[in-house]
């Protein structure tokens, strides 16, 4: 017993005491949430201070005149006044067909081939309308036999009725069997006149059903280069519609490289920077770098009011074999130079400054006051 009194200390020494705690250590935590709150704010207030100036109404502040234009630079084109996008077009081109229906029996061209004025371009089986032909001529010669009969006839009767009439005068017949004669006589003369008749009919049936053996070979109109080909030997041609998948209206389409424009879609907002003979020049989508010098034509006297745009046509001033139909190309409008007055910079007008907010965000650039 008094060896267990002995170690009682000792364990007390080993035990946990629960009743005092250390101190927990402060946290940096809060100056990151303080930090972050600072640069949130400055934030804030940095986008309502522009905000604020965005807001503002367009201003414009009269700047000093702008000084006399220099003389454009050797081969410096002049500034665009208006930019826009449209195609090559053909001003010449053609769907070749046949003037009748029939069988196409020959093809004689291919695509991408140049093909002159009269040149064959197809054929159609021509077998009715030879026999329609040939039928036709052998009624112009029969018209012709009869006319033939028909005058001998009245000749005949012209001289019998000669024959009585001196007979009458030294009274051997009677004035009945002159008017007889006469009368036989002028039938033939009819008969004759309507035979002559007839033979101007076969005639012209003749040169009908010649004229349909002639349409059977279809011919080019112009010169030109074949960008389609539309049909291939054994299919049916009909001039008037299509009657099916095996029925074709055309046989080619034909294009004169020579007539090639340029056709532009300009918003009818802008039309009035676009006048007659205006200079441009033309870019290809398909060169890049390559500019051609182009003329405006004609400004179409109409508006699509789908796409509120008005057309314009352009010439090229130089050929060239790259420059293909339906081609991408965009259109830059030359600036006309100043006729008089005190419009423009060169003869001394007024630059506005222009500041504000567009659709797109801020815009800022000048204007010449008119």
């Amino acid at each position: 017993m008094g060896n267990l009194n002995d170690t009682a200390p000792v364990i007390d020494q080993l035990r946990i005491d629960r009743t005092q705690q250390s101190p927990r250590p402060r946290s940096h935590r809060t100056w990151w949430i303080a930090g972050i709150a600072l640069v949130a704010a400055g934030g804030a207030a940095a986008g309502f201070t522009w905000m604020k100036q965005e807001a503002q109404p367009t201003k414009l502040t009269a700047a000093a005149p702008a000084p006399a234009a220099a003389p454009a630079a050797a081969g410096r084109l002049p500034d665009a006044a208006l930019e826009a996008s449209g195609y090559v077009v053909a001003n010449r081109q053609a769907t070749v067909a046949a003037k009748i229906i029939g069988r196409l029996e020959t093809v004689q061209f291919e695509e991408g081939q140049h093909v002159k004025a009269g040149q064959v371009l197809a054929t159609l089986d021509d077998t009715n309308a030879v026999a329609a032909l040939k039928q036709a001529q052998a009624q112009l010669e029969l018209a012709r036999l009869s006319l033939k009969g028909k005058e001998a006839q009245w000749e005949i009767s012209k001289r019998l009725l000669e024959r009585q009439k001196e007979l009458l005068a030294s009274g051997w017949v009677s004035r009945n069997a002159v008017d007889n004669i006469a009368a036989s006589a002028e039938a033939q003369f009819n008969e004759a006149m309507v035979a002559r008749g007839q033979l101007a009919v076969s005639a012209a049936s003749v040169n009908a059903a010649q004229r349909v053996v002639d349409d059977t070979v279809v011919r080019a109109p112009f010169d030109g280069v074949v960008t389609v080909k539309a049909a291939q030997p054994g299919e049916i041609i009909s001039p008037s519609s299509g009657g099916g998948g095996f029925t074709r209206t055309g046989i080619c389409t034909l294009v004169d490289m020579g007539s090639l424009e340029v056709n532009v879609d300009v918003s009818e907002n802008f039309i009035n920077r676009i006048t007659e003979g205006q200079s441009a020049t033309i870019t290809l989508n398909a060169y890049r770098d390559w500019q051609i010098p182009a003329e405006v034509i004609a400004v179409v006297p109409t508006a699509d009011r789908n796409k509120a745009t008005v057309g314009v046509r352009l010439a090229l001033k130089e050929k060239d074999p790259r420059v293909l139909p339906q081609m991408g190309v965009n259109v830059r409008f030359l600036s006309m130079p100043a006729t008089g007055g005190i419009a423009g910079a060169a003869t001394g007008g007024i630059r506005l400054a222009v500041r504000g907010q567009g659709a797109g965000g801020r815009a800022v650039g000048t204007a010449t006051a008119r």
